[in-house]
């Protein structure tokens, strides 16, 4: 049985800026990644026409922040995957690729814990958990009740227009993702029932600059999880934003305007029929009501700082408010021919065999050290900060852990 001191079980972002650490410490360790090469979630769980919604200079992976000719831009999903292929051929990373590890126990002695992989059994001191914050692909259960001749899609499996049966196409959920993809579809000529949640909306850009920019500089990205209100707070989905095209904007009432039905959380199916819940007013009320919010709170930042920004009104769209409130809406009737499921993942750490998750599936941690000796997480939804999955902000997770590691 090999022994390792550290052993990273992941090969994103998360668990390749750990690997950067102790690489530069000398300190041994090895990444198991299940995939076949660097980038999978970018590789094989985006569409073609994927982008960052962050800004290139956001880009700070250590030892490789973005230092390319176009800052304001958006990496393509071709150009993300080289992003992090470059990063583990310059870095000489230990990632040993093909490699999925199936159960984390801790050792008798209780000095490590065994790992056992489809390539063997290891034993190693420490344990990080990198596997990311995207891991099963959420479908309702009720999605069985949806007649067979209809083709149901996650957002993981979606590539591009031309993958999809001809017909209307619904789907559910106004996350990033589910947007983003909605407006490919429409744009592309196809009619789109959107079921909508209560993700929040921010403009692309604001008085002169980025909105990530304002919200970096507000500490708005750099919240901690323990300023919200509560812990199931942590599962709010990111605000609508495209960097499509150069980036651009992503609202609800310009759907409506272009010709998009917008719908209410969707409760169920039952011989053939969506069954709708009325709320779709409220999940607009909210998301018009973050904006303003948002907006409100850079401009107080503006003025209390005497930046030089120049003064700006959004659009007041209200487009959205005219729709129909729908309960009931036949598949047949409306020719949906296809469901493309925009409702996220859930986590699933059950390859720790050791009681590590709260009643919400998240791991149970301080700044992502456990209660067990030498086994840490990075990379996980609100691990510290508002930021901790994306590229900008992985990286202070990060130092935290190897720094704890490495003083233990």
């Amino acid at each position: 049985m090999e022994r390792v001191e550290t052993i990273i079980v992941g090969g994103g972002q998360a668990g390749l800026a750990t690997s950067y650490h102790l690489k530069q410490l000398k300190r041994e360790h090895i990444v198991f990644e299940q995939a076949e090469k660097a980038g999978n979630a970018w590789r094989n769980d985006r569409w073609d026409s994927f982008t960052l919604v962050f800004p290139n200079w956001t880009i700070r992976l250590p030892g490789a922040f973005y230092d390319g000719n176009d800052p304001d831009g958006f990496l393509t999903k071709a150009e993300t995957i080289a992003y992090f292929e470059r990063y583990v051929e310059r870095f000489d990373l230990p990632v040993q690729f093909k490699t999925s590890v199936l159960e984390v126990t801790p050792l008798a002695d209780g000095k490590g814990y065994q790992v056992t992989t489809s390539s063997g059994v290891f034993q190693a001191k420490n344990v990080v958990i990198a596997t990311g914050a995207f891991q099963k692909p959420k479908i309702p259960a009720f999605s069985a009740d949806i007649p067979t001749g209809i083709l149901q899609l996650h957002t993981g499996a979606y590539r591009n227009p031309n993958q999809l049966p001809a017909g209307a196409v619904l789907v559910v959920g106004s996350g990033q993702s589910g947007m983003q993809i909605a407006e490919e579809l429409y744009q592309n000529g196809r009619m789109i029932y959107l079921c909508v949640g209560s993700t929040p909306r921010v403009p692309r850009r604001y008085r002169g600059r980025d909105i990530i920019s304002w919200l970096t500089a507000t500490g708005f990205l750099g919240q901690t999880v323990d300023t919200l209100p509560s812990l199931k707070a942590r599962r709010a989905s990111n605000p609508h934003l495209s960097g499509k095209d150069g980036g651009h904007s992503l609202n609800l009432h310009q759907f409506a305007r272009d010709g998009v039905s917008l719908l209410g959380h969707l409760a169920g199916v039952q011989d053939g029929k969506l069954m709708l819940k009325p709320d779709l007013k409220e999940s607009l009320a909210k998301a018009d009501k973050a904006e303003k919010d948002i907006v409100g709170m850079i401009d107080r930042y503006i003025e209390a700082n005497g930046i030089d920004a120049p003064q700006e009104t959004l659009p007041d769209f209200q487009d959205g408010y005219s729709s129909e409130v729908i309960t009931e809406l036949d598949l047949g009737s409306a020719n949906i021919n296809t469901i493309i499921w925009a409702i996220g993942y859930t986590f699933d750490y059950s390859l720790v065999r050791l009681p590590i998750t709260d009643e919400e599936g998240f791991p149970i941690q301080q700044r992502g050290v456990t209660q067990y000796p030498g086994l840490y997480f990075v990379g996980t939804s609100w691990l510290y900060r508002r930021n901790s999955t994306t590229l900008p902000g992985v990286n202070e997770d990060v130092e935290y852990i190897v720094a704890h590691m490495t003083k233990y």
